[in-house]
């Protein structure tokens, strides 16, 4: 293999695996530390610089860093199933206790004469508001309602989001000077053009819920509802009941809050059925957790056959055809019937929740922006630009629905892509990240950070009362981290963007490093080719996600050999090692915003 490149920003970036998976590069171990330092300010404003919105996320984010925390991985030895570090708690714990934070946000250019148009005040529109705003833009957010926030207000309940955590931060870029046309919904796109914008982004979302169009639909329909709609009344207040049995079908985090919903609203019988099995749902394992916590059940295996209702119409249950998985060679799943009777379940009303899809009947299709054959518009996956220059979309109506922190990803690319195109430059030459490495030594066996390895299994959130929680659908679920335990949790991060850096020059070879390794995971070695190379390490290297750390040549032809999979980062190897071959360095990384920065192309990079 041949000698690691440690100067690629890219390298040790994967490392930081947290950081890696956020679709924002949230930089989570330095916010971490920052909250075991009661700085929360400093942690929250860390946050808002990448992820926009720290109090929302911290309650309601997919949560991708999580799976991938190697906390979870160092911990399989133990007889509880490993848990990653509560990375999104610890998130609300920066934005519950976070000091007055208004003086902080960034200060307002003097107006640049360009003027933007943001189409739905959701999360993607927002962020690029947040990041054109401060440069100058005249930013005028459109919404057909009345707040700004798009789903975050109207499809998350407010039993898992307040609204006032809604209203401080969307506040906040607002404050920025952002324009607000609330109660205007853009009906079509040639007139925006016609208004002469300079450029226009489109984070409509995802608007219109999947039905099932089957057997008695019709004659049911009034107590059958789209499930995005059905919350969209109840945040409204629009609906405040239910029927006392409620089916909901689906298997997403949209099936979850209409079942935990219909819970609060006077359902006594709820259940969830899908067509899947239940580790197959596209629900997150803590959303299933949660309606499980409270007492819904979720049958799976389930495909929907019939509506039943009666003579006059009123609905009275649903039937299902009962299904099994049977896998090809190739691993493809089909549902085939097992051949046993349908199953038929009682209730008052269904929601339906099997997905959502994209509507733009409002974008002319003579405007110039192409769609493709699943009526999603044709963009640049790197830059978000449609066909028609100017225009640019992200979020949930870019490539279909995925969650908040990618429609925030979204908008700070093509709040780049905007300031590029609008400052004269090509909007496909993409700024690199600003990076920098620095040493953490203090002294001969002394780290600026603290690297013990706390054992604690990972903490629990404490929720209210279920005969509190469950009486209405504006109490708080989860009452968040205090700051005891979240001093504990937070303890419990392997600061993985400290990373062990190997100077070869300086090596005597005395595998000092090695002895002391908890992990085993350095090895000396001859070199060779990877796929050999892994198997013969003290302890194989098996994870193939993971890089190896490989030094060039030492003096007895060996080469120094890492496995990053497993590496606690504890810094004992660099404790032990008698010439300072082994040093600690803090990994920064720090997307290029839109600015000054991203239309030179040119990071500031520091390795020290």
């Amino acid at each position: 293999m041949l000698r690691t490149n440690i100067e690629n920003p890219a390298y040790f970036h994967k490392v930081v695996d947290c950081q890696y998976a956020c679709p924002a590069h949230t930089p989570v171990p330095e916010y971490i530390r920052l909250i075991v330092q009661r700085r929360y300010g400093d942690a929250y404003m860390i946050n808002w610089v990448s992820n926009v919105f720290p109090g929302i996320l911290g309650r309601t984010c997919d949560r991708p860093c999580e799976p991938a925390c190697r906390r979870g991985r160092v911990e399989e030895s133990n007889a509880q199933a490993p848990e990653p570090v509560a990375i999104c708690r610890l998130k609300r714990v920066a934005a519950d206790m976070k000091e007055d934070v208004r003086a902080r946000m960034p200060q307002v250019a003097p107006k640049n004469g360009k003027r933007v148009a943001c189409v739905g005040a959701g999360p993607a529109s927002l962020t690029v508001a947040r990041d054109l705003a401060p440069l100058g833009y005249e930013v005028t957010v459109f919404d057909g309602e009345a707040k700004a926030g798009g789903f975050i207000r109207t499809q998350i309940p407010r039993f898992r989001l307040p609204e006032s955590v809604i209203d401080e931060e969307t506040g906040y870029i607002f404050d920025l000077g952002v324009r607000f046309k609330s109660g205007r919904r853009v009906e079509s796109m040639d007139q925006l053009l016609d208004e002469g914008w300079d450029a226009i982004f489109v984070g409509c979302g995802a608007p219109r819920g999947r039905d099932l169009d089957l057997p008695g639909r019709k004659e049911a329909a009034a107590h059958i509802h789209i499930g995005i709609d059905w919350l969209a009344s109840v945040s409204f207040g629009h609906v405040s009941s239910i029927g006392k049995r409620v089916i909901v079908l689906g298997g997403g985090n949209t099936a979850m809050d209409c079942c935990r919903s219909a819970r609060r609203l006077g359902g006594t019988d709820v259940k969830v059925i899908v067509r899947s099995g239940f580790d197959e749902m596209k629900a997150s394992p803590w959303e299933k957790e949660d309606a499980a916590h409270e007492g819904i059940p979720i049958l799976n295996f389930h495909v929907p056959k019939a509506f039943v209702h009666d003579e006059g119409g009123k609905l009275v249950g649903m039937t299902f055809e009962i299904v099994q998985a049977q896998y090809d060679d190739k691993g493809r799943r089909k549902l085939v019937p097992t051949g046993e009777p349908d199953a038929h379940f009682e209730c008052d009303d269904v929601l339906v929740a099997v997905g959502q899809e994209n509507a733009f009947p409002w974008i002319e299709r003579d405007c110039g922006i192409a769609f493709d054959e699943w009526g999603l518009p044709k963009l640049d996956k790197t830059t978000f630009q449609s066909t028609v220059p100017n225009v640019f979309f992200g979020g949930d109506a870019a490539f279909g629905p995925k969650n908040i922190i990618t429609a925030v990803a979204h908008g700070h690319e093509a709040a780049v892509s905007i300031d590029k195109l609008l400052s004269g430059e090509s909007v496909e030459q993409r700024p690199p990240p600003m990076t920098n490495l620095i040493s953490q030594k203090m002294g001969i066996h002394e780290w600026s950070y603290d690297n013990d390895i706390a054992n604690d299994l990972r903490y629990k959130v404490p929720w209210a009362k279920a005969e509190k929680a469950l009486a209405s659908i504006k109490v708080e679920v989860e009452l968040g981290f205090d700051a005891a335990t979240a001093f504990k949790e937070a303890g419990r991060c392997l600061n993985c963007d400290v990373q062990t850096v190997f100077q070869e020059s300086a090596c005597i070879e005395c595998d000092a490093c090695v002895d002391i390794c908890p992990m085993d995971c350095i090895t000396f070695t001859s070199n060779g080719e990877e796929d050999e190379l892994r198997h013969r390490l003290k302890a194989p290297a098996l994870n193939l996600a993971q890089d190896l750390y490989v030094s060039g040549g030492l003096k007895t032809g060996r080469v120094m050999v890492k496995d990053e999979d497993v590496c606690l980062h504890c810094g004992l190897c660099a404790e032990r090692c008698p010439t300072g071959a082994w040093d600690m360095k803090k990994f920064l990384l720090k997307m290029t915003p839109a600015g000054p920065a991203a239309r030179t192309g040119q990071a500031q990079e520091v390795h020290a």
